[in-house]
């Protein structure tokens, strides 16, 4: 996907769509947490399964749906590619409940096939154009807690990723630790004008760093409550926008 496109719909003055990221536990607990981010206008939320399997998510999704018809809500199946989850998001679509991004951990780019010998990535992208679903679809490439990258290899890594997904995600080590702007950087200078978006260690305080080399943020630890894995502190998403 074009940066421009991108920015167009989800930040037309510029600036880098923040979409924080609630790691669910309850319904209730997600809706407050949307709640927050709606409140402040962030560009959208992202719903993940950290505690539990996707069976027990799917019935959450779709209530936090009801709450919140207009939102621009993603998904994020722990650990599950888009393979398996594009279709259930096709059949969520055609019970009504919109999901309009999802996020995989693992876009299954091999930086040591040629670009048009991506047999997983090429895989999963059929999957999506034959199931009927079209949303965004954000790939985790050189990501955390994925099959390890040299750094060598994050330059070409991110020139293959573009062409399979719309927006092209990557991270630091760990959830919370920073990508580091030299990584950040190699990215951006590879994928050209295609999208960029880091998701681990964006803070109020460092996103200076990382403004005019990304696109968008996936955040959670960074504006939740001190010592709290689930929930938003109001104040420190404030000022990670103000920044932005």
């Amino acid at each position: 996907m074009e940066r421009a496109e991108f920015q167009q719909q989800f930040s037309p003055n510029g600036k880098v769509a923040v979409f924080p990221v609630i790691h669910v536990l309850t319904t209730e607990q997600a809706v407050q947490n949307v709640a927050i981010a709606i409140e402040e206008k962030c560009s959208g939320v992202f719903l993940i399964n950290h505690d539990f399997e996707v069976t027990k998510f799917l019935p959450i999704i779709r209530e936090v749906r009801e709450q919140f018809p207009d939102v621009w809500m993603g998904i994020n199946f722990l650990a599950v590619t888009g393979k398996d989850a594009f279709p259930i998001l096709a059949e969520l679509e055609a019970d009504g409940c919109r999901i309009d991004g999802y996020w995989a951990d693992d876009a299954r780019i091999d930086e040591s096939a040629d670009i048009d010998k991506q047999t997983e990535a090429a895989e999963i992208l059929e999957v999506k154009r034959n199931c009927g679903w079209d949303g965004l679809y954000f790939g985790g490439t050189a990501f955390k807690k994925q099959r390890a990258v040299k750094e060598a290899d994050f330059a070409r890594s991110a020139e293959i990723a573009k062409r399979w997904m719309d927006v092209v995600m990557t991270s630091g080590s760990a959830t919370g630790i920073e990508t580091g702007t030299d990584k950040a950087r190699v990215f951006r200078d590879s994928l050209g004008s295609s999208t960029l978006g880091l998701a681990s260690g964006i803070t109020p305080e460092n996103i200076d760093s990382y403004a005019d080399l990304i696109d968008t943020c996936l955040v959670a630890t960074g504006i939740n409550l001190d010592g709290d894995f689930y929930n938003i502190d109001r104040n420190r998403l404030k000022k990670l926008l103000e920044r932005v």
